[in-house]
């Protein structure tokens, strides 16, 4: 069953696609990768399902690609007193350890490890980059920020590192226009 085209379908498993009958129609539909989330589900669950492509794979006596999308680093920021703030581009605002609810001056950010790759001129994306923020001033346990691009933020978003300034960015990372 050897297929001749350059394109390669991935498909994404889970709960809804992780039977044996399910993994080899998408198989026989044209699926030449499939991807496991490891963001989402245990390894009990993936083992199960990288056993059944396996199993599929002897039957056929094809390859099939196995594609194992992990999980980065959840760095999250606390809780805000009103569970939503909007950050005002140019202002300032600190991230901190000190762990209580936050506003538009200040959250939490209860990642000590995180402060020790903070510099100056370090960037920032909150939210999927919807929010980007430039370290300007740290110590141990806060680090002030002059907001970049603001815009809404709530509750436990996720957050991202980068020393590398604005290049390091994808276009569609750098916040709104």
């Amino acid at each position: 069953m050897r297929r001749h085209r350059n394109a390669k379908i991935i498909a994404t498993l889970g709960p809804a696609s992780s039977s044996p009958e399910i993994v080899r129609s998408l198989f026989e539909a044209g699926v030449d990768v499939f991807r496991l989330n490891f963001s989402h589900g245990t390894h009990e669950d993936h083992k199960k399902r990288y056993d059944i492509i396996r199993s599929i794979e002897k039957d056929v006596g094809r390859p099939i690609g196995v594609l194992v999308d992990l999980q980065g680093p959840k760095l999250r920021v606390g809780t805000f007193a009103t569970g939503r703030v909007t950050l005002t581009t140019g202002a300032k605002f600190a991230l901190d350890l000190d762990g209580g609810p936050g506003d538009d001056k200040r959250v939490s950010l209860p990642h000590p490890e995180i402060f020790q790759a903070f510099s100056p001129g370090v960037q920032l994306l909150l939210d999927d980059g919807k929010v980007r923020l430039e370290v300007e001033s740290c110590s141990a346990g806060k680090a002030t920020t002059r907001i970049l691009v603001g815009g809404a933020l709530s509750d436990r978003k996720r957050g991202q590192c980068c020393r590398n300034g604005p290049a390091a960015f994808s276009p569609d990372a750098q916040g709104p226009n």
